[in-house]
C-alpha cells in the first residue's frame, strides 16, 4: 500500500516539473492552461479552430501552448509560411508523421521520406501526367454515372444524402484511377467503399487516441478488409495511370519494405488521395444548391467553359470552387523543432523557437478566416475571388501587407469532377429551404472538413 501513500508526492512532482517552465526572452507568448501537465488538450482536440482562434486574439499571430505534455507554437502569419516551413533542417515533419502512421494506420515506416514523396507527387501529379490523370478521372467518372451502372433510368428522380452521394461517386472515381481496379464490379466498388468510411469516421480519434473498446474493434476490423483488398500485386500496374502506383510500391521494396508493410502503406496512400475528394464536391455543391444566385453564376460558367480544354477551364472558372475551399479546407501542418531556431514575422519582430517543441501552422484560421483579410469571413460570398469586371480578385491585404495566399491553393481536380457532376445531373433540395449541416469540429486538421449531418437532395441523369 506504501505506493498509494507516495502517489500524491509522484504527482506533485510531476506538476512541479511541467509547470516550472517559463517564457525565455524573445520566445512567443506562454500559455501553459490550468490543468498541469494535460494544458489545453481538451479544449485543442474538441475544436481546435474555436481554441486557435481564442488564443490568437488573445496572443496574436503566434503563441505557444501545452497540450498533454507538449508544447505547441502555432504559428498564423500567413505571409512568413514559406520562409518558415522551407527550412528542412531545423524543422522536421517526418517524426510526427511516424506516430500518426503508427496511430491510424497500424504502419510503420522507419525509412519514409517526405521529401521523396514530395518528388514522386511533383513527378506524377504534376504537367502532363496530371492532365493524363484527370482524364482518367474524368473518364472513370462518366463509366460510374452511366444509367445502367447506376441502376436508374434517364431522368428518374432519385433521393440521397447529398455528403453520400459525393463521398460514394468520387471514392470511387479515384479508387479505378488510381488503384486501376476492377471496373465492372460494382458489388466491390461498394464493399470498399463502405469499409472505407467506417474507417474514414474514426480517424480523428485513431490520431489522438481516444478511441474506445468497441471503436477500436471496427477500424481493425475494417482496416484489416482494406489491408486485403489493397495488396500490390491485385493490381493492373500496366497501364499508363498506374504508374504512380507501380512508382511507389517499387520504392517501398527499394526500401527493404516486406510485403504485409506494402499493404498497409496501400490504405495510407488511398486516404491520402482519395479522402478529400468526397467532402470537397459535398461542400461545393452543397453551398451552391443552397446559395442559388451562386448555382446561377456557376451555370454560367459552365456554359461559357464548355468549348475549352480542361486545364483551361481552371483558368476560366474563378467563380467555381475558391470561396467553398477557404470555408472548409482546415489542414493543421506540424513540424518538430530539432534545432533552436529564430523565426521573423511579415511585421520584421522575431521570436525563438526552442529545440524540442512542435510548431504548428493552420492556414484555416490565417489567412482564410482572418477577419482583417476577409470582411465577414464565416459567410458564403460566392464572388469573394471576383474583381468588378468578372477578372478572379488575387490581390488581399492584412494591414496594408499583400497577403501571399488569401486562401490555400487546394481541390481544383475535384472541383473539374464536380464540373462534370453538375453537367451530367439534375440536383435539387428536397426541402427548398434547407441549410447546410454545422462541421464536424472533430475533423480540424485532417485536411476538408466534413459535415455532422448531412443534406437531403434529389437527383436524376440527364438524357
Amino acid at each position: 500500500m506504501m505506493w498509494i501513500a507516495l502517489l500524491p508526492l509522484g504527482l506533485a512532482v510531476l506538476w512541479l516539473l511541467y509547470a516550472r517552465r517559463t517564457r525565455r526572452r524573445n520566445e512567443p507568448p506562454l500559455d501553459k492552461g490550468m490543468i498541469p501537465w494535460l494544458g489545453h488538450a481538451l479544449e485543442f482536440g474538441k475544436d481546435a479552430a474555436k481554441f486557435l482562434t481564442r488564443m490568437k486574439q488573445k496572443h496574436g499571430d503566434i503563441f505557444t501552448v501545452r497540450a498533454a505534455g507538449q508544447y505547441i507554437t502555432v504559428l498564423l502569419d500567413s505571409n512568413c509560411y514559406d520562409a518558415v516551413l522551407s527550412d528542412v533542417v531545423s524543422l522536421d515533419q517526418t517524426g510526427y508523421a511516424q506516430i500518426l502512421m503508427k496511430r491510424i494506420f497500424n504502419l510503420d515506416l522507419p525509412n519514409h521520406n517526405p521529401e521523396s514523396e514530395k518528388k514522386r507527387a511533383e513527378m506524377h501529379f504534376q504537367g502532363r501526367a496530371l492532365t493524363q490523370l484527370c482524364s482518367s478521372m474524368q473518364s472513370n467518372l462518366q463509366h460510374l454515372v452511366n444509367p445502367s451502372v447506376m441502376g436508374v433510368k434517364v431522368s428518374e428522380w432519385r433521393k440521397d444524402g447529398l455528403f453520400n452521394f459525393c463521398y460514394s461517386l468520387l471514392f470511387k472515381t479515384g479508387y479505378l484511377t488510381v488503384f486501376g481496379a476492377e471496373k465492372n464490379n460494382s458489388a466491390g466498388l461498394a464493399e470498399v467503399y463502405e469499409e472505407f468510411r467506417r474507417f474514414d469516421k474514426l480517424l480523428p480519434k485513431l490520431a489522438r487516441t481516444t478511441v474506445n473498446k468497441e471503436e477500436k474493434q471496427i477500424a481493425s476490423s475494417a482496416r484489416e478488409k482494406l489491408w486485403k483488398w489493397l495488396t500490390p500485386s491485385r493490381f493492373d500496374r500496366t497501364s499508363e495511370h498506374q504508374s504512380w502506383l507501380g512508382n511507389y510500391v517499387q520504392q517501398l521494396q527499394d526500401e527493404g519494405v516486406d510485403a504485409e508493410t506494402q499493404r498497409r502503406a496501400m490504405l495510407l496512400q488511398l486516404w491520402v488521395t482519395q479522402g478529400n475528394a468526397g467532402p470537397t464536391a459535398f461542400w461545393l455543391l452543397g453551398y451552391l444548391l443552397t446559395h442559388p444566385e451562386a448555382l446561377r453564376a456557376v451555370r454560367e460558367e459552365i456554359q461559357g467553359g464548355k468549348h475549352l480544354r480542361e486545364e483551361e477551364r481552371k483558368k476560366n472558372t474563378p467563380v467555381f470552387g475558391r470561396e467553398t475551399l477557404r470555408l472548409t479546407a482546415a489542414a493543421l501542418i506540424t513540424r518538430e523543432v530539432k534545432q533552436d531556431k529564430k523565426i521573423r514575422l511579415s511585421n520584421g519582430q522575431e521570436y525563438e523557437l526552442r529545440r524540442g517543441d512542435r510548431l504548428c501552422v493552420f492556414p484555416f484560421i490565417s489567412p482564410q478566416m482572418d477577419p482583417q483579410i476577409h470582411q465577414q469571413p464565416e459567410m458564403f460570398q460566392f464572388d469573394r475571388f471576383l474583381n468588378a469586371d468578372g477578372t478572379e480578385k488575387k490581390d488581399f491585404f492584412k494591414e496594408g501587407v499583400r497577403v501571399k495566399y488569401p486562401s490555400v491553393p487546394w481541390g481544383t481536380k475535384d472541383n473539374l469532377l464536380v464540373f462534370t457532376i453538375l453537367t451530367r445531373f439534375d440536383l435539387e433540395l428536397c426541402d427548398k429551404n434547407a441549410k447546410l449541416p454545422l462541421v464536424d469540429t472533430n475533423r480540424y486538421g485532417f485536411g476538408i472538413l466534413q459535415p455532422a449531418g448531412d443534406l437531403e437532395i434529389r437527383y436524376r441523369i440527364r438524357s
